[in-house]
């Protein structure tokens, strides 16, 4: 008898005999839950969902009462899900194993394991019905025991239970295979897709199926995504015409629409009112909200941006004031030479001092230059040039911590060069 020793996806491998199979695993789920003694062991992922499950204090022969949402929150969640876009061509793409001739069952649960979408004969909807398994039902391992879609939700991965891998006596009967649908754009969790029927008309390409339906679920939604993008970049077009200088239009989670006057870049950080963010290439940018999207513009200098140099642990900058929270971790050499900017005041330091301040002598100057060109790709116009110096439109301090002197912090007895440690003494 083939089976044990199989992957968490797949419950079972080709050339089973599912009769005799689905036997055993009764019988195993049987001794097992009740504590005594089974030749076979349920999978690992079987085993820690029991675990699960019986820590909320299911019972496997006495179900809960399924509670289902109202027809009206039913479609309140359509509406409100990414997955609504996708859901006819993922019905379609998987039509040829869910139809009226197939005893599968296609199924799309939200990411609170809710049932929002089911496709399949009206013989095999009728014996779901029967387990409670319909639209508007919480599939969690918490409200029906082990099941593929609330295990694949509390595992985040696939899942594949055949028989009596489930927990409720009551979904013996059934299989179901089940993974996670993730939005591209973001990583965050849509939901699941399912394909479930009666045990024994299970077939090794099920898993396959399911797969090829997450891709194609997800590969849509970024079709979607470039569509959106592509309107935001239309619309935003006489707000550009208006504008010199660089900018970018950036959709809500800040992906990029279009860049003037700057290096392609495909995402920046999630823009919000008030509040600075860095773009390689532009340094720090104030967001400013269109109809669809967000104008990405360099800081104008028009108000003085106050920073702050933070040595009392691992080197910081951040943006000071207002409502910002907008924070930067920094290499130790590009803390140093924001330091030694910051001490050397409006004169500011040619590329031969920075090299002797930072090496010990003046022959490192490709060396500080593509330095200074990488901490620039970060901070922008905060660092001129010409001599280097910190500019006129920011105001940047310095905290070292709880020592009287700025000589005694860690940052500069253990990472400052020879240079910053004499001006420091």
């Amino acid at each position: 008898m083939k089976g044990a020793g199989v992957g968490d996806f797949g419950a079972f491998e080709p050339g089973t005999d599912l009769s005799g199979y689905a036997r055993e695993l009764i019988r195993m789920h049987d001794a097992v839950i009740a504590g005594g003694r089974s030749p076979l062991r349920p999978r690992p992922l079987v085993a820690r969902s029991w675990s699960r499950v019986l820590a909320a204090g299911l019972v496997p022969d006495r179900p809960r009462a399924r509670s289902m949402l109202a027809v009206d929150d039913v479609e309140r969640r359509r509406r409100e899900s990414s997955l609504t876009a996708v859901i006819e061509d993922l019905t379609q793409a998987l039509s040829d194993i869910a139809d009226t001739a197939s005893q599968l069952m296609l199924v799309v649960a939200d990411a609170e394991g809710v049932i929002l979408w089911r496709h399949g004969s009206v013989k095999v909807r009728h014996r779901a019905d029967t387990l409670g398994f319909r639209e508007g039902a919480r599939w969690t391992e918490d409200a029906v025991g082990t099941n593929a879609i609330g295990t694949a939700l509390a595992e985040a991965n696939p899942v594949q239970l055949f028989s009596g891998e489930h927990f409720e006596q009551f979904q013996h009967p059934w299989f179901c295979t089940a993974a996670p649908i993730h939005d591209p754009r973001t990583g965050t969790l849509l939901g699941i897709v399912d394909i479930s029927g009666p045990a024994l008309a299970l077939h090794p390409a099920v898993t396959a199926l399911v797969s090829t339906g997450v891709r194609l679920a997800e590969a849509q939604l970024w079709r979607h995504h470039q569509t959106r993008l592509d309107r935001l970049r239309s619309a935003a077009g006489p707000a550009l015409a208006g504008l010199s200088g660089p900018a970018l239009v950036v959709d809500d989670n800040g992906w990029v629409a279009q860049a003037v006057g700057v290096g392609a870049t495909h995402r920046v950080a999630v823009p919000r009112p008030d509040h600075p963010i860095t773009v390689p290439g532009l340094g720090l940018c104030t967001a400013e909200q269109l109809a669809d999207g967000w104008l990405i513009r360099p800081d104008s200098g028009s108000r003085l941006t106050r920073l702050e140099l933070d040595l009392s642990g691992p080197p910081t900058l951040r943006a000071l004031g207002g409502e910002s929270a907008w924070c930067c971790a920094l290499s130790a050499r590009h803390a140093e030479i924001l330091l030694l900017l910051h001490l050397h005041g409006r004169q500011g330091m040619t590329v031969g001092r920075l090299s002797e301040a930072l090496f010990g002598d003046a022959d490192h100057a490709v060396a500080v230059r593509a330095e200074i060109s990488r901490l620039r790709r970060t901070l922008g116009s905060v660092v001129a040039s010409r001599p280097y110096r910190i500019a006129e439109s920011a105001s940047l301090t310095v905290a070292f911590g709880s020592v009287e002197r700025l000589a005694d912090c860690d940052f500069i007895r253990h990472s400052a060069g020879p240079g910053l440690r004499a001006l420091c003494r």
